[in-house]
């Protein structure tokens, strides 16, 4: 008597063997997807702000990784701004007129630094939100890939990755701040920048300032290369501004702190944070206090919100608003930065200056 079994005929092999590929293909469809897009294969992106990618099951991001990439991306975009600067070929136009009728400008500094950085962050997180001030082409994409290295000064002051959902992730990228000075050749007033906020709050900032070479980062609660100074003059300050609004600030600073009151004119907002802390660099001046009064980009002022924050500063909107960094691309309420200051405190002293910013 024959023994006794199952049989499965060739057919029932086959329909057991795609079910089972199948049940893979479901589990690893988007890990697959983010290594392919590693080599260019995921979908393009589009214009200033890269359609939100992250979904459900987005997976999650080293926030570690993140700030190593930035910090590439800033450089290698300050690459570009430098390379064009110096080449004296700007192709300089005008994408319109900002809210107070001058000229927004635009040159091949911005498109290429714009370039270089988008692309970098977007291949190494493919999941993630990127806002940039700049227009990205979708039929320009560009894949730049990043080697997985972290450099020993992040390892150092970050001995750990910390994982956030990639769906909660937010990316700001300026790949030139200051472009009217730019134009104008004033080489220290210029950077470039990458912001990550989480949920809408600023966590990792890098500013980049091309034509010294210096980069400041940080991450709120984990560690930064750059600290604030040991002491500001709360009394007296020295306030850094804007350069097309300096007038509006310096008579309501005046009332406010009396005739010795400093007012530094300035451009830049990667820049005038960068005044307040103790920056190695001899072309960047020293402010106590950086006030704007008018309409400004979140593009503008994330990195710089991230990187103060994490040492213990502040940076609110002038009515002592925090600034969410998810929705619009702006905000209405001007600005006030402090480090190491009551800065409810300052707010209250400055009541009429969102006003006045609003003339």
């Amino acid at each position: 008597m024959a023994p006794m079994g199952i049989r499965l005929s060739p057919l029932g092999v086959a329909v057991f063997c795609l079910l089972g590929l199948g049940v893979l293909y479901h589990l690893y469809s988007g890990f697959l997807a983010g290594r392919f897009s590693l080599f260019g294969l995921g979908g393009e992106p589009s214009g200033g702000a890269a359609g939100p990618a992250a979904s459900a099951d987005g997976g999650t991001v080293d926030l570690r990784e993140m700030l190593a990439v930035s910090v590439l991306a800033a450089v290698r975009g300050g690459d570009e701004v430098r390379r064009v600067r110096e080449s004296n070929v700007l192709h300089e136009k005008s994408k319109g007129k900002t809210r107070e009728g001058a000229d927004d400008k635009m040159t091949s500094g911005d498109v290429l630094s714009n370039r270089k950085m988008f692309y970098l962050l977007k291949t190494a997180f493919p999941n993630v939100q990127i806002n940039t001030e700049e227009h990205v082409d979708a039929t320009d994409q560009e894949v730049i890939l990043w080697d997985r290295k972290i450099p020993e000064d992040i390892l150092k002051e970050i001995a750990t990755p910390q994982e956030v959902p990639a769906e909660s992730v937010t990316v700001w990228i300026d790949p030139l701040d200051a472009t009217q000075e730019y134009t104008e050749d004033l080489r220290k007033y210029v950077t470039t920048m990458v912001c990550v906020a989480v949920n809408g709050k600023p966590v990792l900032g890098v500013i980049h300032k091309p034509f010294s070479e210096y980069t400041a980062w940080a991450m709120v609660d984990r560690g930064s290369n750059v600290k604030a100074r040991a002491s500001y003059n709360e009394k007296t300050p020295r306030i850094v501004v804007s350069r097309s609004h300096s007038g509006m600030v310096k008579q309501v600073a005046l009332q406010t702190f009396g005739n010795q009151t400093t007012i530094i004119p300035a451009g830049g907002a990667g820049y005038k944070v960068l005044a307040l802390l103790d920056v190695p660099d001899k072309s960047q001046e020293k402010a106590d206090l950086y006030i704007h009064v008018t309409y400004i980009k979140k593009w503008d002022i994330c990195a710089g919100n991230a990187i103060l924050k994490a040492l213990g500063g502040h940076m609110t909107t002038l009515s002592g608003e925090e600034i969410s960094y998810t929705g619009s691309d702006g905000i209405e309420g001007g600005l006030l930065a402090s480090i190491r200051m009551n800065h409810q405190a300052l707010v209250r002293k400055l009541p009429s200056l969102e006003k006045t910013g609003h003339k």
